[in-house]
């Protein structure tokens, strides 16, 4: 798994060190002109101009403190900056309970929703899981199709019903029928619709509504899918979504075909929202848990291991 996390995330991790390193190897000094280099670097590699904000100060501060001797000191120190913007903002997932869970599966058409619910279902069957899938997407019957191969491929069933029926139906039939058969697991699909699609977005909140008010479901997760290509206008999703229904779970997919992941660095840092499975290529195997830290180490390299300094910053 490390080795696929580390081979998909090659291209943000060329670019994202590269930057950082052209604008200290080629700096005079460690002065304003340098600081705003190194903003501009980060602002590039789609890190948000929050949080890019908010990494200066750290950087400042920290060469207050530290002062390296050398530029490769000075690259660490940076390194471990950012390490620790993912290591300490991000919050925790909570546990499955030893009952029925349900994962609703959220986000725009085009982020690989349908993909990343397969995958999901393949990793947590792998995992010794017993898992369900449900269509509620009943408005595009390619969608129900596609889930259906997914669900084929994993070994999973899966519970779909006639084009045009109700989504929230689709919903009560699939825990019913997740709990008639001990299912763990149930991760539920969702229409792809634009946050901008009204009436789409209250069909999110009748979904869930249903779940919690006439299936009795007590654990369900809102987990939306995010293209990480598109960069910051990732975060107005979060934003629009989250003001329908609450998003407690990001999986952000497409890692392997952008050189400008800094956005994780915003999502962690400015949404307080976990990101619960990260994307970083075709295979099923491709779609693995997001560890901070680890998910630090791959994109950032040896500078973090030749950094011996406090990370309390």
């Amino acid at each position: 798994m490390l080795e696929r996390l580390k081979l998909g995330l090659k291209r943000t991790k060329d670019s994202l060190k590269q930057k950082i390193e052209q604008v200290i190897h080629r700096s005079t000094a460690i002065d304003e002109n340098f600081y705003d280099d190194l903003e501009e670097a980060l602002l590039l590699a789609d890190v948000g101009s929050t949080t890019a904000s908010s990494i200066i100060e750290k950087v400042r501060e920290r060469y207050r403190r530290e002062k390296p001797a050398d530029n490769e000191g000075m690259v660490a120190l940076v390194c471990n900056v950012l390490e620790n913007i993912l290591t300490e903002g991000a919050t925790a997932n909570p546990p499955f309970i030893q009952d029925l869970n349900v994962i609703m599966v959220m986000g725009v058409n085009g982020t690989g929703k349908t993909t990343s619910i397969g995958k999901l279902a393949r990793y947590y069957k792998d995992a010794g899981r017993n898992v369900m899938i449900a269509a509620c997407d009943t408005f595009r019957a390619a969608a129900v199709d596609q889930l259906e191969i997914w669900a084929n491929r994993a070994n999973v069933p899966i519970i779909r019903q006639r084009d045009g029926t109700d989504p929230s139906a689709v919903m009560y039939d699939a825990v019913q029928a997740a709990r008639a058969r001990g299912v763990e697991i149930l991760i539920v699909d969702t229409a792809g619709r634009l946050h901008t699609q009204v009436n789409l977005m209250r069909e999110l909140q009748k979904i869930r509504r249903v779940a919690f008010e006439k299936a009795n479901v007590e654990s369900l997760r809102s987990w939306l899918v995010l293209d990480s290509t598109i960069g910051q206008n990732s975060l107005n999703q979060v934003k629009l979504f989250n003001d329908a229904v609450p998003v407690d779970g990001l999986i952000l997919t497409k890692l392997d075909g952008t050189a400008r992941g800094g956005v994780v660095f915003s999502i962690v840092n400015e949404m307080k929202i976990p990101i619960v499975f990260v994307g970083v290529g075709e295979q099923a195997e491709d779609l693995m848990p997001f560890d901070p830290a680890e998910f630090a180490r791959v994109l950032l390299g040896d500078k973090l291991d030749n950094n011996n300094s406090d990370s309390s910053s």
